[in-house]
């Protein structure tokens, strides 16, 4: 029998124990749910989990199995979906009390095809309200806890898992020791997932490693009618350029000037990181960016203020509505943004894509840090401000954009390389991201226990 630990396998592990029936998927269902009803007291992840109907899939899932009808490599892997993910006939709240006895009309496109692969889904995980907000914190619903921390309560990064409009898949993943994987608007439909930016908002994997984040994204990628931007793509495999190296590819390392106002700790890391592509054959490349990073970020809040008020200014805007405090003013910005205003910001942002794409057009990719700081205690977090200093101006120049670890802070908590690359080249983040982790150790360390 297999030495795998159920708990901490990768989801490439649990598919090789799966074909190799070594493992059953009704083992792994039942180790991982009797760890949620441990651990999630504490760290409130989860906002619903599906107990019953989890352990019957995996049932379904192991019968299946064994009498020779696999259907691929996902199939009685374990999964947890955002609560932004609509489940026909489920509860979806999209983290607000508003909303807390909202049900699911459709099934999200993404759930229908982690669900076709035979991917089995454990419940739904805690976001911040209207997926508005990087910290992670949500006043009423409960913020859950970073699990690197067990003694001080610090930010698990938002909005959470599986939706990225500014880095909400990338700011999770930097803070709590993860993969995040933020791909080009088009790649993963939307079809089914709570709106905040039609323009922006890319559903995407958080995963143990790369290999799964790959694994799962050609899942999700390809066309689906019900998202006319996903029409333009076809669905997408980077499973076999994944182990290629990084020999001659060309990254881009921060101009000094966007040094500034990142942690000493953040900047070791993240060079520490870039020599080590270097010394796997990477051609490091010292350029300038047409425009300062905090210009997309900011240009990036006009967007999303715009297009979030569209769609839920009517509930912020209602006092009588228990929407959260601190997301209430960030969805009310775009209140005061012009029809004008916005088309400038969309036709702005057209121009700036085109122009750094001319200017950074013969690199590969872009390293930066996931973010400027390790996770903060919950109490230092400037809710009037944001952490996706970095992870926004991906969202805002359609580029598409691997978290991934790339060391400690001194008080153990967790630091994140980014990766970005241009539009449609997931297979090149997914690349690179693999090679640094095979030469770097980082993902083999473990939260503390309980």
């Amino acid at each position: 029998m297999t030495t795998i630990d159920p708990v901490w396998a990768t989801v490439a592990e649990l598919s090789h124990a799966f074909e190799a029936r070594t493992l059953s998927p009704v083992d792994v269902v039942d180790a991982l749910l009797a760890r949620i009803r441990r651990r999630d007291p504490a760290l409130h992840a989860y906002i619903a989990v599906y107990d019953a109907d989890a352990r019957l899939a995996a049932e379904a899932a192991d019968k299946a199995i064994r009498s020779g009808h696999r259907i691929g490599p996902l199939h009685g892997v374990p999964i947890a979906l955002k609560d932004l993910v609509d489940l026909q006939g489920r509860v979806t709240t999209g983290g607000s009390k508003v909303w807390a006895g909202r049900v699911s009309p459709v099934t999200a496109t993404l759930a229908q095809r982690l669900i076709a692969a035979g991917m089995i889904v454990l419940g739904k995980t805690h976001t911040v309200e209207f997926a508005m907000g990087s910290w992670g914190t949500n006043t009423h619903m409960g913020t859950p806890r970073n699990p690197w921390d067990l003694a001080v309560h610090r930010t698990p990064g938002g909005s959470s898992s599986g939706t990225d409009t500014g880095g909400s898949v990338r700011i999770p993943a930097a803070w709590c020791g993860i993969v995040g994987l933020k791909v080009t608007a088009g790649r993963i439909s939307t079809y089914g997932v709570l709106p905040l930016s039609s323009t922006l908002d890319t559903p995407g994997p958080l995963a143990r490693s790369v290999e799964d984040a790959a694994l799962i994204y050609r899942a999700l990628s390809g066309p689906d009618p019900r998202d006319p931007q996903t029409l333009p793509w076809t669905a997408a495999d980077p499973l076999p350029t994944l182990r290629r190296g990084v020999a001659g590819l060309r990254l881009a390392v921060l101009p000094d000037v966007e040094r500034t106002g990142v942690e000493k700790e953040v900047l070791a890391a993240y060079d520490t990181a870039a020599s080590a592509l270097a010394g796997l054959g990477a051609q490091i490349v010292r350029t300038e960016f047409p425009r300062r990073l905090s210009d997309y970020a900011k240009a990036t809040g006009t967007i999303i203020g715009a297009e979030g008020y569209r769609f839920v200014g009517h509930l912020v805007d209602d006092p009588a509505l228990p929407t959260d405090p601190h997301v209430r003013p960030r969805i009310q910005l775009g209140k005061s943004i012009s029809a004008r205003d916005y088309l400038l910001a969309l036709a702005q942002r057209e121009d700036e894509r085109r122009e750094f794409a001319t200017a950074l057009g013969g690199i590969d990719a872009i390293l930066t840090p996931t973010a400027q700081t390790a996770a903060i205690p919950i109490d230092r977090a400037d809710q009037s401000g944001t952490a996706a200093h970095f992870t926004r101006p991906g969202n805002y120049l359609g580029l598409c954009g691997l978290a991934i670890p790339c060391g400690f802070s001194a008080d153990g908590m967790p630091l994140s390389l980014q990766i970005l690359c241009h539009a449609g080249d997931e297979a090149t983040a997914l690349r690179i991201g693999w090679a640094y982790e095979q030469a770097a150790s980082w993902k083999s360390r473990r939260p503390p226990e309980a």
